[in-house]
């Protein structure tokens, strides 16, 4: 209403891959035709004592209230779940040409999407995290991008012991020359359903600035992940093709490929 917008609009509801999935619902719309221009991510409040209550009953949520700036911790030997946080993250998608035909300055492209469903558990993903890669590898292909052509990874990981361990061992069998990975949560919280669109801004972003930001928190890295993990510090890197990882309770899966511009 605020833009005097008048094309379709939806919600879509895949949990903590929101975010990433409207994406790939945008980029549809824009490679059919249907749409020139459209605004897609996500936005959530969930801060409140219901969702907070039903989020520890779950045990997802991590326990320590007394250093809570450092308990969100993806990756880090000593992780024992996530921190809610509250956001919205918008992207603006259209054709190249028409970009440029307006005189904008696009921060990075969009190449593929994919997107699978593990059909496993409502709140654990699949252990061997075979429906998760499954979405990576459909992105991919989707993109016409090979696992080695990608530079950085965006990984999900929100701090849970379970969900950290089984992206890690999904992002080491995909990318075999170990690309540097990145976790924003440790500085944001989880965002939830605007999780995945913060993620792909930020990587947009990091694709244009050539510098991945690092994951916060990282302290005491698990022997068990064995990644290159971008931490301490940003890391200059000129990337030219970034995998955002997506991945929500239910088994929901989505994966975006983005490119520098």
């Amino acid at each position: 209403m605020d833009l005097g917008l008048h094309g379709p609009s939806l919600v879509v509801s895949t949990a903590c891959a929101s975010g990433t999935t409207a994406i790939g619902a945008a980029l549809e719309l824009v490679e059919t035709g249907s749409c020139d221009i459209v605004l897609a991510g996500g936005a959530e409040a969930p801060i409140n004592p219901l969702v907070a209550a039903g989020f520890d009953r779950l045990q997802a949520l991590s326990r320590r209230t007394s250093d809570p700036a450092a308990a969100s911790r993806p990756f880090d030997r000593d992780r024992d779940g996530f921190v809610l946080g509250e956001g919205a993250a918008m992207l603006v998608l259209e054709r190249q040409q028409d970009a440029l035909a307006r005189h904008a300055r696009p921060h990075a492209r969009l190449l593929g999407y994919g997107a699978a469903s593990d059909a496993h558990h409502l709140t654990d993903p699949e252990p061997d995290g075979r429906f998760a890669e499954q979405a990576v590898r459909a992105a991919l292909r989707n993109a016409d991008v090979s696992p080695n052509d990608v530079d950085h990874v965006h990984a999900h990981a929100t701090s849970t012991p379970g969900g950290d361990a089984m992206e890690a061992r999904l992002i080491r069998r995909v990318y075999p020359h170990a690309p540097p990975v990145t976790a924003t949560k440790g500085v944001t919280g989880h965002l939830l359903g605007a999780a995945g669109a913060l993620q792909a801004a930020v990587t947009a972003l990091s694709l244009k600035h050539g510098l991945i930001p690092p994951t916060a928190n990282l302290r005491s890295p698990d022997p068990d992940v064995d990644m290159d993990i971008v931490a301490g510090q940003a890391r200059r890197a000129t990337s030219s093709v970034a995998v955002n990882h997506s991945f929500g309770f239910g088994g929901h899966n989505a994966v975006a490929v983005l490119a520098r511009v």
